[in-house]
This record gives structure tokens, sequence and C-alpha cells, in this order.
């Protein structure tokens, strides 16, 4: 563990980026949903500000990363870590790069003086729910619900 860094992405990054968003979805099954492209990267992430993401490097290679933004919870009265991504290349995996890229994330939160940090996981992915688990983190009986494309312009238009 003690070659494993951490970097906070730079706007030169924004194909990086989008390469982890695009490993990530692969992973979920998911990529043919990935529309972003560079440009909305660096629109989004780096001149309106809305998330930041940080490199988890082992020596000078990048191993994962992790994009997050600010929710607000009205319960507390404070900020909340939203972690939206988070990918360990799979050889890296088991070897506990993805717990410490947790905890520098909890570190931020801390830091920072936010309420919480909080995800979801998709329910079929067993592995990182164990391993969630295993770790402490805590199962909340939430479900999440959204609109989009289509099924967003019908309902506003109803």
């Amino acid at each position: 563990m003690e070659n494993l860094t951490f970097k906070i992405a730079e706007r030169k990054d924004s194909e990086l980026i989008l390469e982890y968003i695009k490993k990530l979805a692969d992973y979920e099954k998911r990529l043919d949903e990935v529309i972003a492209t560079p440009e909305d990267i660096e629109k989004w992430v780096f001149d309106e500000k809305q998330a930041e993401v940080i490199f988890a490097k082992l020596d000078d290679d990048i191993i994962g990363f992790a994009l997050y933004f600010l929710s607000f919870s009205t319960y507390i009265g404070n900020v909340n870590m939203h972690l939206e991504d988070l990918f360990i290349e799979p050889e890296y995996r088991n070897n506990g790069y993805g717990k410490a890229l947790l905890k520098e994330l909890g570190k931020i939160v801390i830091d920072r003086g936010y309420g919480r940090l909080e995800w979801t996981c998709l329910s079929w992915n067993k592995p990182s729910i164990e391993f969630y688990l295993k770790i402490g983190a805590e199962l909340k009986d939430w479900e999440l619900f959204h609109f989009k494309g289509d099924a967003l312009e019908k309902f506003v238009k109803d």
C-alpha cells in the first residue's frame, strides 16, 4: 500500500475520466448508456464544478478512480459527498485499493466538514455489496427513481 497515492483530476484528464466512466459502465453492463463526451466532462467537472474526481495511483500507473458530487440532506442540515462512480482496475482488486480509495474520500468528507459519504450500488452487484457491508457501511432502505430522455419529456408535457 505504500506506493498507493491519490491525484485530484485536472482538466487535461477529461478523456481519462471518460475512459474510466466507460470501464465502470462496461462492468455494470450499461456501456450503451454512456453518451458523455470529454467536452461534457470539461464543462460540468471543471468549468461548472459540479463534480470532482480523484485517481488512485500505484507507482506511476492510474489503477482506479472515484467521481463524486455534493448533495444536501435536509435531515442533518449539511451537505453529503455522493459517490457516483468508483472503479478499480480488475487486476488490482482484492488488494485493499478500493478500501483505500474510500478511506481517502472519507478523509475529504471529514476535512471539509460534510455530513456523510453516501453512494448507491446496483442490486445485482453482490461482490460490491458484500465488500461495503464488510467494511462497515450501512445499507439503507431507499429505492432510486429517475426520469431521463423521452420519459422525462413525456412527464413534463403531460
